[in-house]
């Protein structure tokens, strides 16, 4: 004899599977707990101690975006987690902020219990890799207004800088070097138009290469989005910056003007890196002006940090030796609050 569904399940949110996927996950969860962390999961209300009265707090929120298409096309879910916190790690690192703890959202027609541990377990492993806890969250079903079988994943970060060491970009003058760190491939932006050209307009499967690399388009596309989390806080010890961009939609046409003074632009030399081919590729192939191409992808630069002059090799070689691959890219020139970008 079959058990009868309750009603609630029949309409399409089943209370049991949700909670047995909860109880799953909790052991997971807990391995991300930080000293800062003084409640259990499951609380109204995720408990952390205050960072004390020298410190300022630094918060986020945001998402993947249709990255998450890309997951769902490919039936791969443990890492869109990792790009949600290190995309928001970054984002409060321009500051000078380092995370306190997470909270994330996950909405879903019905929760399919392996893609919700899967996109958690994600979540987890980039919480350890930052020194982030995540201290709650909300999973929330509701059927008619996600698609079958797809979810949507966005959080908010919370961290703390001191109140004397925090960045704002208002002491960068003309003669600053921009050092540019490598992106490891779209990060979250710009796949509304990456995915209508490759799949539409191009025809391509997940399973195909994009050409002129060993690399598939799912490997590509479904990259994890990058923290630049321990290399700048090691040159954060050792070095004064002036300025920092995380880049992303927008790109660095957008993005780099947030922290400029107004009387300054930020010149970047576009001849000092390589853009990776999946670019030329959705360029040529959707035949995108090449200027709209930097206003909506990274184009290979994740982030961009400003110091002076006199600093830039000192920068250079500590962020070799932390392994981000650092470029210099361009200087700060007069003007008037903008990013140029020549060759």
């Amino acid at each position: 004899m079959t058990e009868k569904k309750s009603a609630y399940a029949q309409a399409g949110v089943d209370i049991d599977v949700m909670m047995n996927s909860l109880q799953r996950i909790k052991k997971d969860v807990k391995t991300t707990n930080t000293p800062g962390v003084v409640s259990e999961i499951g609380s109204f209300g995720g408990l952390f101690k205050s960072p004390g009265k020298d410190f300022l707090i630094v918060a986020s929120a945001d998402g993947v975006g249709t990255k998450l298409k890309v997951a769902h096309m490919a039936g791969k879910h443990n890492t869109i987690g990792q790009c949600l916190i290190n995309h928001c790690t970054n984002d409060i690192l321009v500051q000078g902020a380092t995370p306190l703890f997470f909270l994330d959202y996950l909405g879903a027609a019905a929760l399919e219990p392996k893609v919700f541990e899967a996109a958690v377990a994600g979540l987890c492993k980039a919480c350890r890799e930052n020194g982030c806890a995540l201290l709650g969250g909300e999973t929330a079903e509701m059927p008619g207004l996600y698609p079958n079988g797809e979810y949507d994943l966005v959080g908010t970060i919370i961290g703390q800088v001191e109140k004397k060491k925090v960045i704002t970009g208002k002491s960068i003058r003309k003669g600053d070097v921009l050092i540019g760190l490598p992106s490891s491939g779209l990060h979250t932006n710009g796949y509304s138009l990456a995915r209508k050209v490759i799949f539409e307009t191009a025809g391509k499967k997940l399973s195909d290469l994009v050409p002129g690399t060993k690399t598939t388009f799912e490997k590509a596309l479904l990259a994890v989005h990058k923290s630049y989390l321990h290399p700048i806080v090691a040159l954060m010890e050792k070095i004064k910056v002036h300025g920092m961009a995380h880049i992303t939609g927008g790109g660095l046409v957008d993005n780099v003007p947030r922290v400029l003074p107004d009387n300054v632009d930020a010149v970047f030399d576009r001849s000092t890196w390589k853009t990776p081919a999946i670019y030329q590729f959705i360029e040529e192939a959707g035949n995108v002006d090449h200027e709209e191409m930097y206003r909506v992808f990274n184009m290979g630069i994740g982030y961009v940090i400003f110091v002076r002059a006199k600093d830039a090799d000192a920068a250079m070689e500590l962020l070799k030796k932390e392994k981000a691959r650092p470029v210099i890219i361009g200087r700060v020139e007069p003007g008037t609050g903008k990013s140029v970008l020549i060759n």
